[in-house]
């Protein structure tokens, strides 16, 4: 309890790193959460409402799922191998999701390891400030392909779109990007804003952040050697 409030009653710069370090960790793992979620799940494209369709279609990166809407039966097909041939379209995506998966996840970890509050190199401030710099770095690199993959699907399923009706082509049934697609662009923007904070606000704050850590370990310090003397004293 005396910790807890220790900590809330810190030094107003002090507690704006801590809160800082806080909010980049709420963007950075939700916006990993939605990158992973987006990658993995079978709505990019849906059927419009304005099909003629009495079910709802949704295509993914991996499967097609169809659901009845009057009974609400939701049957999935698997795409064939990752090695079959595919459109350039959901090779190119899955390649820019699974980038941005793995650099977020990486950068996510790096993260927590970076923040004040664990006791990973406790000792070495500077080291655990570089991390938290690396950890924003590679979530601003995490979000460009990300961004790419889900706004390149949008496009393509618009202009496919667009295409059919500018043609007068109807066959009875239209897509627009789902909600999958919305959850790539989210946790994409995620890893941007996460990266401004983690890159730009904690680099306005180090020399504050690190004056008050040098003062704090040269007060323990002093506290020691004063100690060590008194003990000598104290035997002679």
């Amino acid at each position: 309890m005396c910790k807890q409030l220790f900590v809330f009653w810190r030094p107003p710069d002090i507690r704006m790193i801590v809160v800082l370090q806080f909010m980049g960790l709420c963007l950075a793992f939700v916006s990993t959460v939605f990158l992973i979620v987006a990658t993995w799940t079978d709505c990019w494209m849906v059927n419009a409402d304005d099909s003629l369709e009495v079910s709802q279609k949704c295509r993914g990166l991996w499967w097609e799922c169809v659901t009845n809407t009057q009974d609400g039966i939701k049957t999935c097909d698997q795409y064939d191998s990752i090695l079959a041939e595919h459109p350039l379209k959901i090779v190119l995506t899955r390649a820019l999701m699974i980038t941005a998966d793995i650099l977020a996840s990486f950068a996510l970890i790096i993260l927590v390891l970076g923040l004040d509050a664990v006791k990973f190199l406790r000792e070495e401030p500077r080291i655990k400030l570089r991390m938290c710099y690396m950890a924003g770095f590679i979530f601003g690199i995490g979000g460009i392909p990300g961004m790419i993959g889900s706004v390149w699907y949008a496009v393509d399923v618009y202009v496919e779109r667009a295409t059919l009706v500018l043609q007068n082509v109807f066959l009875g049934i239209h897509y627009e990007f789902g909600w999958s697609c919305w959850l790539g662009m989210a946790g994409s923007t995620g890893c941007f804003l996460a990266s401004i904070v983690l890159t730009c606000c904690l680099y306005i704050f180090r020399d504050i952040g690190s004056s008050k850590r040098n003062q704090r370990s040269i007060y323990k310090y002093g506290r020691t050697a004063t100690g060590k003397m008194y003990a000598i004293d104290s035997r002679v």
